[in-house]
């Protein structure tokens, strides 16, 4: 059976499933499952001959010797048995449970994939097919996946941008379904469809990996934190599919929370698009021994502010992870860029500790999440010796008359063609301003309101229009923004007033 035919096999399953009720994150999972004990199986035999670690009588040949009732009692117990392992094994079984209520349905989609060899296909099939219900699954609204799922063309223009070389170390915070990874993998690695139809354009020429960096890239390039179990599991086996990972090595995703405490470990680029939101659970602080102002506190040293803004503490984070020589590149919302209190703070902090360089202002209507107004903000490491590391940014507008949306205008790595060829990756000392790309000097940056990096200067054309005004949802979802970020500033101000006691 060819790819496509393979593909078109798997997906037409997909949707007898939805028939009944599963929907497409339940059917990613399932497949994870079963897929990762057939390809275990393959390994061990002819040419492998590994030991996958995998117990006997919980491996793929003692599911597909049974049907029906027995299959689906077996397949429980196999989900349980499997998640209790250390590494990859236990990583992907962590807390599964069986979606399939039906043991007919779980008996044809065992047969389905034990008719395929899967470790022969090459990573594209694979990739493909895996990539595919997983954007399914972002576009399914009621899931609530899509907060894990960055466009692609997006990540794709950051690593075109980034452009990450062999043996340097990579690392997502907030990693999701592993976008990032797979873009910055395929850039590495010479693969993926989109560099043969863009590379020439994007300048790309594939380096040449020896067996050295081939396995560096494999085994020990790739750092993420995922705290979704679910979406965590998604990420590894989209990886492994993709050729990143081992079968019976140690996950590249770790399941915690990234902001808990400092990095143990700094890496040369970090590419993220952490959760948008304006509170956290937590609370961020790096005064020690300050008295918790809420029960779920962290104590971070190395931050420089105290804040529930989960992206103001992402920021931050990020700067902690990079090496002196680290570069960064994070997808931020707007209120990172105006707001006051510790988001004044942290921006001018950030200004002055590191060469913040590009902010990229991105179109609404290209996230699942509506009404999202972000930024990518590109910035690099500097050694701390007095000096202000930002001289200036460069700010490109690609939100003013600009219009996307998901289902019939989706964003595409054309559009973002001009910025990247404005952001000259080869060498940023080259750059030109243009109508949409404009420099603004540190001094003007620092001068404005709150150190406020919210800039536009096209002409809007839908305010010469009201026809052309964005939906009321989305008019009404920037009003939310805008007071939540006022009101924050205002708790944070209160916060740190003195209390005096009531006569």
């Amino acid at each position: 059976m060819n790819a496509s035919s393979l593909i078109q096999k798997v997906w037409n399953f997909c949707h007898t499933l939805r028939d009944d009720g599963v929907g497409y994150g339940d059917y990613l999972e399932q497949l994870t499952y079963l897929l990762f004990l057939k390809m275990a199986h393959e390994y061990t035999g002819e040419p492998y001959n590994r030991d996958t670690k995998i117990p006997k009588g919980y491996d793929w040949a003692s599911l597909r010797a049974k049907v029906g009732e027995p299959l689906e009692a077996h397949y429980l117990a196999t989900l349980h048995q499997l998640g209790q392992a250390d590494g990859m094994l236990g990583a992907i079984f962590f807390k599964a449970q069986n979606k399939i209520q039906d043991p007919a349905k779980l008996s044809r989609l065992v047969q389905l994939i034990d008719a395929e060899k899967w470790v022969g296909l090459d990573a594209d099939t694979k990739g493909d097919l895996y990539e595919g219900l997983l954007q399914k699954n972002a576009e399914d609204t009621k899931s609530g996946a899509g907060q894990y799922f960055t466009p692609r063309a997006l990540i794709q223009a950051i690593v075109a941008c980034m452009r990450p070389q062999p043996m340097q170390t990579i690392a997502d915070p907030a990693c999701g379904t592993g976008g990032f990874f797979l873009a910055a993998n395929e850039w590495l690695s010479g693969t993926g469809d989109w560099l043969r139809e863009h590379g020439t354009k994007l300048d790309y020429a594939p380096p040449k990996l020896d067996r050295r960096q081939k396995a560096f890239l494999r085994d020990a390039t790739f750092r993420g934190n995922e705290i979704v179990p679910g979406t965590r599991r998604l990420c590894l086996m989209n990886l492994f599919l993709h050729g990143v990972g081992e079968l019976i090595g140690e996950p590249a995703v770790d399941r915690s929370d990234a902001l808990i405490a400092e990095p143990q470990q700094r890496v040369d680029l970090v590419m993220a698009n952490p959760p948008f939101g304006k509170k956290s659970s937590m609370t961020i602080t790096n005064a020690e021994g300050e008295e918790d102002r809420d029960a779920l506190t962290y104590e971070r040293q190395d931050f420089w502010e105290t804040t529930s803004n989960k992206q103001l503490n992402f920021l931050q984070h990020i700067v902690s992870l990079l090496k002196v020589s680290g570069r960064a590149a994070v997808v931020l919302p707007d209120n990172v860029l105006f707001e006051g209190g510790a988001g004044e703070r942290i921006r001018r902090k950030l200004l002055e500790t590191c060469d913040v360089h590009t902010v990229l202002r991105l179109p609404t209507g290209i996230f699942y999440a509506q009404g999202v107004k972000a930024n990518v903000v590109f910035f690099d490491a500097r050694p701390k010796d007095g000096r202000v590391q930002t001289q200036g940014i460069w700010f490109y507008d690609l939100r003013t008359n600009q219009h996307f949306t998901l289902k019939t205008r989706p964003l595409k790595l054309d559009d973002l063609h001009d910025f990247i060829r404005s952001y000259q990756p080869q060498n940023r000392h080259r750059r030109v301003e243009t109508e949409r790309f404009r420099y603004f000097p540190h001094e003007a940056l620092i001068a404005r309101d709150k150190a406020s990096l919210d800039l536009f200067w096209l002409k809007d054309s839908s305010l010469d229009n009201l026809d052309e005004l964005p939906p009321p949802d989305v008019l009404q979802q920037e009003i939310i923004d805008h007071l939540e970020a006022a009101l924050l500033a205002f708790r944070e101000v209160a916060a740190g007033l003195p209390k005096f006691a009531t006569l």
